[in-house]
């Protein structure tokens, strides 16, 4: 049964060529690097740990002596697969505005330029998901596998930072909470070069409205440069106590994570999977005017050390 289509247009006048469709999330995790990729998992991936003695140097002797333990442990990235299936019906498509694209004969084509919209739509709508089950996805859902900060929270491993009860973020709390995401960091980690505070939009955009002047933390009416909340132009990178903040749309609005980059893995089969979208159209196959959209891919996520990763979760 073809995936019900609804056209409603009322076109008129020449066609421009182009689709307008709601905006979409990217997965900035992954195209911007803020994250480390693992490819070609085929099951999965074991990422061993290694953990020795605080103080390794003890005083000289004449003979080898061991000067400190070595453990290792193991944590397992497993990817999941996933699928996207529709199917459309190339006769919703021949009384719209599109038709003559479809061809002449009973043996109608899908509309070219629509199908290209279409490869491009279902690929943004699997990234805008990819970015979600990163950071909040739950394995028991459909579509879903573990993402952080649900990896995280069943880890008495990791660093829970204080919340101090508070049940969203604000421009008067985001500083105090900001700092005690920081504060339940190891003084190990802090000061490395790949370390960054992952923050959902909420978040983010709190940040911003403190750093415009427009919270009673000592920064001032005027805000940043005295410029009000004039002073963000959507492309300055931000940071706190000189640690690199990174903008997760995909993290849940009442989690913050802080971690070395190098600690954290996405894991996958083919990265090229996740931008192939097949179109197939079926009737060659079955002699009906059905296409079907086709996508698979696998993903998965993992950390390495918990001790060295902290989590904020708001009451």
């Amino acid at each position: 049964m073809a995936t019900t289509t609804s056209i409603t247009t009322t076109y008129a006048g020449e066609f421009s060529g182009k689709y307008i469709s709601a905006a979409l999330l990217s997965s900035p995790t992954i195209e911007n690097g803020n994250i480390e990729i693992k490819p070609n998992i085929k099951y999965k991936e074991v990422i061993k740990k290694v953990a020795t003695d605080a103080n390794v140097i003890k005083d000289a002797t004449c003979d080898f002596t061991d000067t400190a333990t070595v453990t290792l442990t193991e944590r397992v990235l497993q990817p999941e697969e996933f699928q996207v299936n529709l199917e459309l019906c190339k006769k919703d498509f021949i009384s719209d505005w599109e038709a003559i694209q479809m061809g002449y004969s009973a043996y109608s084509n899908m509309p070219p330029k629509f199908s290209d919209f279409l490869i491009g739509h279902v690929a943004g709508l699997v990234a805008e998901k990819n970015e979600q089950n990163i950071w909040g996805g739950v394995n028991g859902n459909a579509g879903e596998f573990d993402g952080f900060t649900v990896l995280m929270a069943a880890d008495s491993d990791v660093n829970d930072a204080a919340n101090g009860s508070e049940t969203s973020f604000s421009s008067s709390n985001i500083v105090t909470l900001l700092g005690n995401v920081v504060d339940a960091l190891p003084s190990k980690v802090y000061g490395k070069e790949d370390l960054k505070i992952y923050v959902p939009t909420a978040a983010w955009q709190s940040y911003i409205r403190h750093l415009g002047g427009y919270a009673a933390n000592g920064v001032g009416a005027a805000g940043f440069e005295s410029r009000g909340n004039q002073w963000y132009n959507q492309g300055n990178s931000l940071s706190f106590d000189g640690i690199e903040l990174v903008l997760a749309p995909g993290m849940p609005s009442d989690h913050i994570v802080a971690g070395q980059k190098s600690n954290l893995y996405f894991g996958t089969g083919l990265i090229s999977d996740h931008n192939e979208v097949k179109v197939l159209d079926m009737a060659d196959l079955d002699g009906s005017q059905n296409v079907r959209v086709i996508m698979r891919f696998t993903s998965g996520v993992q950390y390495g050390i918990g001790s060295d990763l902290a989590l904020l979760t708001l009451a």
